[in-house]
């Protein structure tokens, strides 16, 4: 008698090739046969009816485990076959209240007045400096590339990534720049080196990240230009500045908090002031972040859609000023990144353990599911106070991509940090 596990595994799959071995042993093949065989094992009854009962989050925890096992194919093979048969529903009564309560309490704890951004950020990004080493460019971009032109590697796609944001801020010499969320630093060091007497500010609730962003702005001669500082948007009070950016902080701040947000952007902005917001963002609202996302990789996150992130910049009163949809760019991004941390397996187990790496690619491999199947993008917003303050027509951009190419040109090069 088929067991309730192989069940819903049959409802999902009926669109490829998997030959599934249950915990009592027996093998089924799953699927029409088309496309490459993947092999995956369960371990024991109870990872069954964990991943029955609540497949969003126990299917990553078993893999995570050792518990749900590909013996061919790898966590990307599979996930990239179940979203091929999305269409075929599995949520009952039990799941869809189990969904319904995570909503409820994500809400929840996005309203509370209780500030963990510190303690949320900290979870994620406070982790070892050598992690992120083991697959992110040289200039550590932790966000989206740009792939203009298409096929491009993954360093030129990140330099073509600030490059166009930077085109978006209509910099001018001598300005003051805020960046809300700035890294390890790469986008602020960019910003003042293209721009002659530019000063920035950047600031960041990562304690790992600030260190290493001061010593590289040291290293470079930025010093007095390119200033960072553990501070949180939320408090930090008595500034105005010509540019704001924000890059891959965004989706942070909470759904309870995007007005807060774009209030503390009136405060900051000059009044003939531009602002650009680059964030990850879908086509409609979910009022959730993914339940195993949310537990192990960005507590407390929110991806907005662009039809709930406008009304607050509007009630903040902001002026929309330009929207740009980059679809699929962070899957490209996604999938460097992934082949990179796996092709070091071995130094990301030595610097934690099995199942931290395993943690880690189901993130990395369900990151790129997201863009490639459940149609996420990156969005970017310009945003003004004063509709002068930016070109009637979008010409400018590629102009002004031009003089920052030339500016790039003869940039001195990056140094690798030495952690």
């Amino acid at each position: 008698m088929a067991s309730a596990f192989l069940s819903i595994v049959q409802k999902i799959i009926r669109k490829g090739n998997l030959r599934l071995t249950l915990a009592n042993g027996e093998t089924h093949a799953v699927g029409d046969g088309t496309g490459e065989l993947v092999v995956a094992r369960v371990a024991d009854e109870e990872a069954e009816q964990l991943i029955r009962r609540d497949p969003t989050l126990k299917l990553g925890e078993m893999y995570m485990e050792g518990r749900f096992i590909l013996e061919q194919g790898n966590i990307y093979d599979f996930l990239a076959m179940v979203k091929q048969n999305t269409t075929n529903e599995i949520f009952d009564i039990p799941m869809a209240a189990l969904l319904i309560g995570r909503i409820a309490l994500q809400q929840l704890k996005s309203r509370m007045p209780i500030n963990r951004n510190r303690r949320n950020v900290a979870h994620h990004y406070d982790l070892s400096e050598k992690l992120f080493e083991l697959f992110l460019d040289e200039d550590w971009q932790y966000s989206c590339a740009y792939y203009n032109p298409p096929g491009i590697s993954l360093e030129e796609a990140q330099v073509a990534k600030k490059r166009h944001i930077a085109a978006k801020l209509l910099l001018e010499p001598n300005q003051r720049v805020l960046e809300i969320g700035s890294g390890w630093g790469g986008m602020g060091m960019y910003l003042v080196e293209s721009t002659p007497g530019l000063e920035l500010t950047g600031i960041t609730l990562s304690k790992e990240q600030l260190k290493i962003s001061r010593e590289r702005a040291q290293k470079r001669g930025l010093g007095d230009r390119a200033r960072f500082e553990l501070q949180d948007y939320r408090t930090m009070t008595g500034r105005k500045f010509d540019r704001i950016v924000s890059v891959g902080m965004f989706e942070h701040v909470g759904i309870g908090n995007f007005g807060k947000f774009f209030k503390k952007v009136h405060e900051f902005l000059d009044d003939d002031g531009v602002m650009v917001l680059h964030s990850i963002a879908r086509p409609k609202p979910s009022f959730a972040t993914n339940a195993f996302i949310e537990k192990y990789i960005f507590p407390q996150g929110y991806i907005p859609s662009i039809g709930e992130t406008i009304p607050f910049i509007e009630k903040a009163g902001l002026l929309v000023r330009d929207v740009e949809v980059l679809p699929l760019h962070y899957a490209y991004t996604l999938r460097h990144w992934r082949e990179r941390f796996v092709a070091r397996r071995a130094e990301a187990v030595a610097l934690y353990d099995e199942q931290f790496f395993r943690m880690w690619e189901f993130y990395l491999a369900g990151s790129e599911m997201g863009f490639r199947w459940d149609e996420l993008f990156i969005m970017q917003i310009q945003i003004s106070k004063n509709q002068y303050s930016t070109p009637d027509n979008r010409g400018y951009i590629a102009e002004n991509e031009a003089k920052l190419k030339e500016f790039e040109a003869t940039r001195t090069p990056l140094e690798k940090v030495i952690l």
